[in-house]
């Protein structure tokens, strides 16, 4: 499988790389910002293929992205849009820039990746993004993560949208909102709260879905939570 996982140094992306890599028959692609994580995946795993890029200023990387992803790959099987950018402030406090990061790095950013990757994704290959509870139509909301928690909404809601518009193509769109799992991230949004699951957990159950969920499911928006947060 030719597998690219959109933000994979750190947290959950982390560890669905380590999930992904163990089978020597996959080629993966890991983005992400933090070239020191980049370079311990690449240098740990032979198939595994980093690419700095930022999200929040994509639209200067783009050219050189797919330059880059096409050195490696023909076509693209699975991809994985799980980079993500939290700030947890009051909506009244949050700067437009802080906001901007965010919807471009939540939002904006993994939108033209899969724009740009589609012309290489063949009949049966899969997109996962991967949302949150928080974005989550009819989920609890919590202080200070309006902006975060709409970025993932917009992602989850493209979901569906892309599922129908490349169903003739053979290729499924899926979103996964995640619930409460202990990472850094989670953290900064709950410090001092204890998730039940941690990343490893969700990172095996990510795995698993992005080979075997598009037999099941397209266009769907599923909550994948224990509790509340």
């Amino acid at each position: 499988m030719n597998i690219i996982i959109n933000g994979g140094t750190r947290g959950i992306g982390k560890e669905v790389v380590l999930c992904v890599a163990q089978d020597i028959s996959n080629q993966i692609i890991v983005t992400g910002r933090n070239e020191k994580g980049l370079k311990s995946l690449s240098d740990r795993f032979k198939n595994v293929h980093p690419l700095t890029i930022d999200l929040s200023v994509f639209d200067s990387q783009m050219d050189s992205f797919i330059n880059d992803v096409k050195g490696h790959f023909n076509e693209v099987d699975i991809l994985i849009n799980i980079a993500g950018s939290l700030i947890s402030k009051e909506f009244m406090d949050i700067t437009n820039k802080e906001a901007r990061n965010m919807m471009e790095t939540n939002f904006f950013g993994p939108a033209s990746v899969i724009r740009i990757l589609k012309p290489l994704m063949a009949r049966g290959s899969h997109i996962v993004n991967i949302t949150s509870m928080g974005g989550f139509q009819g989920s609890s909301k919590y202080n200070g993560l309006s902006y975060y928690s709409s970025s993932k909404a917009a992602l989850a809601c493209l979901s569906e949208c892309l599922a129908e518009e490349f169903k003739d193509d053979g290729i499924s769109v899926n979103s996964l909102a995640l619930g409460a799992v202990q990472t850094e991230m989670f953290e900064e949004a709950f410090p001092g709260y204890k998730a039940p699951v941690e990343a490893k957990e969700m990172a095996e159950f990510i795995t698993e879905f992005a080979f075997k969920g598009n037999k099941f499911f397209n266009g769907k928006v599923l909550p994948v939570a224990k509790n509340n947060p």
